[in-house]
């Protein structure tokens, strides 16, 4: 296969993802939410994925006049924020009416101004402000069974959260704990499949204790990011013979 068509097919790999979106979408409309969270679960899949494959086959190198960080993030725009909203304002996880919509476009335009700063994404493979992981937040409203004005509250303040530049591992990219976040990834990506599977009627027990990766993925975030800076001669990550994270 030559290098361009290899390219191509990534970049048309990427797209699938607006299909994904689109899938979704119906899928909500049609009130068929479990089928609505496999379809966010693949295009999470894709995009978890295509970024490696674009790395593998060089496509800036092949095809530098395509822009796909750029269909990349109109991609993630739809599926980490636009679907699980209307899911969210769709399944009444949120209130309804005027107020439903006025809260369900708080996300909307936050994660559309985050999306847009030019330090979305760091040289060293962090988010600055919230990385808008609605489609994780809604999951687990959907899941949790949480009461509406829990999820209300969550939806404000995650919202302002993207716009304060705390520092958010980049995980598929950052090699600081990169085994310890790869494993305990894993294993949360073991929970939600089964979680998955077990929809429209999912066990709270295991929604609760697969919080333990959202939980150990923000902790760790903070204390990247409020830890005080290392010494030029330090180096960080798992590697590391001078000092360790984890």
């Amino acid at each position: 296969m030559s290098p361009a068509l290899a390219a191509w097919g990534v970049h048309l790999y990427t797209g699938l993802g607006a299909a994904t979106g689109f899938f979704a979408l119906v899928a909500i409309a049609q009130g068929n939410y479990r089928l609505a969270f496999f379809w966010m679960a693949l295009a999470t899949f894709i995009d978890c994925t295509d970024g490696t494959l674009a790395r593998r086959v060089r496509v800036k190198e092949v095809l530098p006049h395509f822009d796909g960080s750029k269909l990349d993030d109109i991609v993630d725009y739809l599926n980490y924020v636009v679907v699980p909203v209307a899911l969210a304002y769709h399944a009444a996880l949120i209130p309804g009416g005027v107020a439903g919509l006025a809260l369900a476009s708080l996300p909307l335009l936050a994660s559309g101004y985050g999306f847009c700063q030019t330090e979305a994404k760091t040289a060293d493979h962090f988010f600055t402000g919230f990385p808008s992981y609605w489609n994780v937040v809604i999951f687990y409203f959907y899941v949790l069974a949480t009461a509406t004005w829990v999820n209300t509250l969550l939806l404000v303040s995650f919202s302002i959260l993207v716009f304060v530049p705390i520092r958010y591992l980049y995980p598929s990219r950052s090699p600081v704990a990169r085994r310890t976040t790869h494993t305990l990834g894993v294993l949360w990506g073991v929970c939600v499949v089964i979680l998955l599977a077990q929809l429209p009627a999912p066990s709270h027990a295991l929604g609760w204790v697969s919080l333990f990766f959202p939980i150990y993925y923000f902790a760790l975030s903070l204390h990247l990011h409020f830890r005080p800076a290392p010494a030029p001669s330090a180096r960080w990550g798992e590697g590391s013979n001078t000092r360790r994270l984890m």
